[in-house]
């Protein structure tokens, strides 16, 4: 079982690449004029203090947003994403870290809008209280991503980016994550999807890409951040990675400019590296 109880981890290499990549996602929905909707399956918190509490406890910020924060050769395609985070902090010093919910607030325009469903109880209090006054733009609803997503699909104007982003605390949250993606996809072909999944040495996190792969859709990009060899006991997480339906067409030549830099500078021994695939007609 993994445990991933999001403010444990926040800012580590795992957030880097998919917040780096959302970014991206948003940024491109951008250039159209016409408004979209942003839905979040596990939102989490919204937000997490670095300096205390659980983020705190294993500090793995350190190896992820901490290593970008004043690197002096950062790759302007993260300088968004880095902007958006530094605006969420006061003052030069790095304390507290944006969740998904958050950095798409900071790139939203006026017409857009955002659906969160969170279902942990304390999290979707948090949330609450970090989208307080957010007015009618933003909806939050404490009900199972998973299951419910379908109830938003297709929306209204047509155009919207879903992240799925569950915890995989249960082996089932893979089963769950490749049926909803399999779902949401047929009942609303033309809309983004990015759905990040933890590598590990089980077999279920494994297979899960080459699923994703095997799915009848005609755009498709893969990529994945490894940083480290997996241990002797088979224990622990050594990377993530992104499926993305509907991708961006610059986002490959984005990913292969600023991939090899992420390895480099996240990347804690010899078995660090990265992996892009791709199928964009």
């Amino acid at each position: 079982m993994l445990s991933y109880r999001h403010a444990f981890h926040a800012g580590n290499p795992a957030d880097v690449l998919k917040h780096f990549v959302l970014v991206e996602l948003l940024q491109y929905l951008n250039q159209k004029d016409k408004p979209y909707w942003y839905i979040d399956t596990h939102a989490g918190a919204g937000a997490y203090a670095l300096d205390s509490g659980y983020a705190a406890k294993n500090a793995e910020y350190a190896q992820g947003i901490g290593r970008l924060w004043n690197a002096p050769d950062l790759p302007a395609a993260l300088g968004t994403y880095v902007d958006v985070v530094r605006a969420f902090n006061d003052g030069d010093a790095l304390r507290a870290y944006p969740g998904s919910p958050m950095i798409a607030r900071a790139l939203l325009r006026e017409q857009d809008r955002m659906k969160l469903f969170e279902l942990h109880s304390t999290d979707y209090r948090l949330l609450g209280e970090n989208f307080a006054g957010a007015g009618r733009s933003v909806r939050l609803e404490k009900l199972d991503g998973f299951s419910n997503l379908r109830s938003l699909l297709p929306p209204q104007p047509r155009r919207a980016l879903v992240l799925i982003d569950p915890p995989y605390e249960m082996r089932e949250d893979y089963r769950y994550t490749f049926e909803t993606l399999r779902d949401a996809a047929a009942r609303f072909p033309t809309g983004t999807y990015c759905v990040w999944y933890p590598q590990l040495q089980r077999m279920e996190s494994r297979d899960l890409p080459a699923k994703f792969k095997r799915m009848k859709v005609d755009s498709w990009l893969h990529v994945s951040l490894t940083t480290r060899t997996p241990s002797p006991d088979g224990f622990g997480m050594l990377g993530s990675g992104l499926f993305i339906i509907n991708p961006p067409w610059t986002l490959p030549a984005t990913l292969k400019s600023v991939m090899p830099w992420l390895v480099e500078r996240l990347g804690s021994d010899a078995g660090a590296k990265y992996e892009l695939e791709f199928h964009i007609p």
